[in-house]
């Protein structure tokens, strides 16, 4: 069953609404109108089709490194001298 169907549109109904269209966005602006929704509906068919398989890959995760700690240098303290 056609969408046309369910409104119960006859031909001169359909020529009334476009003709309506031609006067309220002119005969320039039509096509681009008309291409914009085509390719509108033509993404959204897309876009359910799909389900996300045209997603592309999350990114690998990043490994995060810690530096390495520096050698502790052992200082040593002043002998005191003995006297004796």
């Amino acid at each position: 069953m056609s969408p046309l169907a369910l409104l119960n549109l006859g031909p001169w109904e359909i020529a009334l609404i476009l003709v309506l269209a031609l006067l309220l966005f002119g005969g320039k602006k039509l096509p681009s109108l008309a291409k914009d929704l085509g390719s509108g509906i033509k993404e959204f068919r897309k876009s359910l089709s799909s389900s996300g398989e045209d997603d592309p890959p999350p990114p690998p995760p990043t490994q995060i490194t810690t530096p390495e700690p520096e050698p502790e240098i052992k200082k040593e303290s002043p002998k005191s001298k003995k006297k004796s």
